[in-house]
């Protein structure tokens, strides 16, 4: 196993793994440095409250805000309407700014230390998500919380997701290892969200842009009431910082001591997942603070060797979540106006700039090896074995494509179709079958090319965790068609998908680009691109909520992905890039079965692994891209069509590819068939129901490599 470290980060003979952050028993460091350190963080945090405070969408002074201060406490009767809003609205927004700040980057420096994991965050753990989700599922069902119930609820559900990622990667298991089985539970709570937040529009409306983050806050009643809950979680992280230096020198070496690690462990994930949910329900879940504040201590501790004990890297990470969230605001009203600071979350610019902070941190990492359960490559399958896998397949994708055809909101025959067939059916039908096939063929064909596409990533990678998703292309994608669809309202499919499509090569190039330094090794390639593909969704949530309402919902339906609308001729790029994709696959089989093998093989054999690696994984991306822009995000597909077709088929390309390619087709197809029917004449976007199926599959796969180990 491969883990990722910094060459900025310093060196620490104690600790126990090369995840383990840098922080812990040390030497005694001299104490001037940190107040200086500490003197400037201060100056600096005052220097941007007064910025923050002065930006709005009017001026506002030093006597302005002195006076504001002192009507806080002597005006009673509301006389001063300028001041007061200034208190309403400004004030509160610099409260939110510092209890998120603070609670977000005290949260990520624990997390890290005790999963041992310098990427592991409220974002990598699916925190953020798991409470998300449960704040929108409460607000689908139309129920308001007060502040203290609503923080509780947003705490259950980061602790249950923080538990199930911990669960599944295991303390110190890898950091790719982490970040996959975070990514995956997040896509699934994002996939469960969104659909609440399609179907039930009225009753979570605003809570899309809340979702990325807002410290737009009315009065300080929530902050008033969480901010004591923050403060006892931070004092009681500061008490455990002893034993998180002694947790530092390993397992056994705690034993020795006295300091229980489950004991420990357990305290400080239930007090940053607290510290997690109060930003959460005051803000939204802000994203990546918990990932840049303790990498930005990590690095100034090279230099100032004091930071490196908990008691100084807690406190200090708290105060440069607060320096990265106010910094992010000031930066966005600065960039885009006081007005559309109001609307545009602040989330989205930190999240940005943590996807920066996660491809620096893979870029300089060193090492690279598999970092997925090699199980799955090693089975052998009878060609008999394989011959009856392909007819079950075969007969079920039939069987899913008639009943897809049947199904819906309005039921047919098989004697409507053979009518419809023959041009004897009636208009209903007519228009029913019309609409209906088309979406079945995009299904069809979308589900092989994004099988497809994972099988090869896989393969590439020597990762069966990994997915087509991983390598920013559905995020850039994504990108292309946002900004074509929110500045071109009335474009056609042809320039959306043109528009995906050069999204998909640049965000794959950049990915490239910077993997390509020793020879695109998998852990870093993977780690770079989810890097990007964060960065990518920061830009499209800024699109979307900078655009009219009508072109946000459009875009959000596309970003689920969908196959409503879609006409034969829209299918034709995804049926092309699989006529050429799939011949040149087959040609290349043996390539696809030595490079997932390891990395000495193929070049001993005359591949070179470089190129070799390129061109598999740019046929990946033209399969993917293709996809996306043809129906949009669809997630898992990619993971889980591969990984079952080595299940039952073995290793070997030639086998795998035909038997990934039917799954993929089967499971979008009867994805698509259950959203359009299971809450018909509304329907749910066949994205949504991958991503709720492939979630749960993911885990299974990571918690079953977990006990093979």
């Amino acid at each position: 196993m491969n883990t990722l470290t910094t060459k900025a980060e310093p060196a620490s003979s104690t600790a126990p793994t090369e995840d383990t952050p840098s922080v812990g028993a040390g030497r005694p460091a001299r104490r001037g440095p940190l107040f200086l350190l500490a003197l400037g963080a201060l100056t600096a945090l005052l220097a941007l409250a007064v910025v923050h405070i002065s930006q709005g969408t009017a001026p506002v002074g030093l006597r302005t805000l002195w006076g504001a201060l002192a009507t806080l406490w002597t005006d009673t009767d509301g006389t001063h309407q300028a001041d007061a809003v200034l208190v309403a609205s400004r004030l509160p927004r610099l409260a939110a700014g510092l209890v998120v700040g603070c609670a977000l980057g005290a949260a990520g420096a624990v997390l890290q230390s005790v999963s041992r994991n310098v990427l592991a965050s409220p974002d990598t753990l699916a925190v953020n998500a798991g409470a998300y989700f449960a704040v929108v599922a409460v607000a689908a069902f139309g129920i308001s919380l007060p502040p203290l119930p609503a923080g509780g609820t947003a705490m259950v559900g980061g602790l249950l997701a923080a538990g199930t990622v911990l669960g599944l990667a295991r303390a110190g298991a890898g950091t790719t290892r982490l970040v996959l089985a975070g990514s995956a539970l997040t896509l699934g709570l994002s996939g469960l969200s969104h659909m609440l937040l399609l179907l039930r529009a009225q009753q979570t409306t605003g809570l899309y842009a809340w979702g990325n983050g807002s410290l737009a806050q009315i009065g300080m009643q929530t902050i008033d009431r969480l901010a004591p809950v923050a403060l006892l979680a931070l004092i009681g992280l500061v008490v455990l910082a002893r034993r998180l230096d002694i947790l530092a020198l390993g397992d056994d070496g705690a034993v020795v001591v006295g300091v229980s690690p489950r004991l420990t462990r357990a305290t400080a994930v239930v007090l940053a997942v607290v510290l997690s949910a109060v930003s959460v329900t005051v803000a939204g879940p802000i994203g990546f603070v918990g990932l840049c504040a303790p990498a930005i201590v990590r690095l100034i501790g090279a230099k100032v060797p004091a930071l490196v004990r908990h008691r100084a890297f807690i406190p200090a990470s708290a105060v440069a979540g607060v320096l990265v969230v106010l910094g992010a605001d000031v930066l966005l009203r600065a960039l885009f106006g006081a007005q559309a600071g109001a609307s545009v979350p602040t989330g989205i610019v930190t999240s940005f700039f943590g996807a920066v902070v996660l491809v620096y941190l893979a870029h300089r990492s060193r090492g690279g090896g598999s970092t997925g359960p090699e199980a799955a490559f090693a089975r052998l399958r009878s060609r008999r074995a394989f011959v009856a896998t392909l007819t079950a397949v075969t007969t079920a994708l039939v069987l899913a494509v008639v009943a897809a055809t049947l199904l819906g909101d309005a039921p047919l025959l098989l004697g409507d179709v053979g009518n419809w067939l023959t041009g004897r059916s009636g208009r209903l039908v007519t228009f029913v079958l019309d609409t209906r096939v088309p979406r079945i063929a995009a299904a069809l064909l979308a589900g092989a090319a994004l099988a497809t596409a994972g099988a090869v990533v896989q393969a590439v990678s020597r990762n069966p965790l990994a997915e087509p998703g991983i390598l920013g292309v559905v995020g850039g994608a994504g990108v292309g068609a946002v900004v074509t669809l929110t500045a071109v309202p009335l474009a056609g499919f042809w320039l959306i998908s043109g528009s995906a499509l050069a999204g998909a090569a640049a965000a794959a190039a950049l990915v490239f680009g910077l993997a390509a330094r020793r020879g695109l090794e998998q852990d870093r390639l993977v780690l770079i691109g989810i890097g990007v593909s964060a960065g990518t969704a920061a830009l499209v949530s800024l699109m979307i909520v900078l655009t009219d309402p009508y072109n946000g919902t459009k875009a959000l339906v596309w970003l689920s992905g969908s196959t409503y609308g879609r006409t034969f001729p829209e299918v034709l790029p995804v049926l092309g890039a699989l006529a050429v994709s799939l011949p040149v696959l087959a040609l290349r089989r043996r390539e696809l079965d030595l490079i997932g093998l390891d990395a000495d093989t193929p070049r001993l054999l005359g591949i070179r692994l470089g190129s070799a690696r390129l061109g598999l994984l740019g046929i990946a991306v033209v399969l993917t891209a293709a996809a996306v822009a043809a129906v949009g995000v669809i997630g898992f597909v990619g993971l889980v069509a591969p990984h079952a077709a080595r299940a039952l088929v073995g290793q070997r390309h030639g086998r795998v590819l035909p038997v990934a390619a039917l799954m993929g087709s089967l499971l979008v197809v009867v994805a698509d068939t259950i959203g359009r029917t299971v809450i018909a004449p509304a329907q749910i976007s066949v994205g949504v129901v991958t991503a709720v199926i492939g979630a749960p599959y993911f885990g299974w796969l990571l918690w079953r490599s977990k006990a093979s180990r």
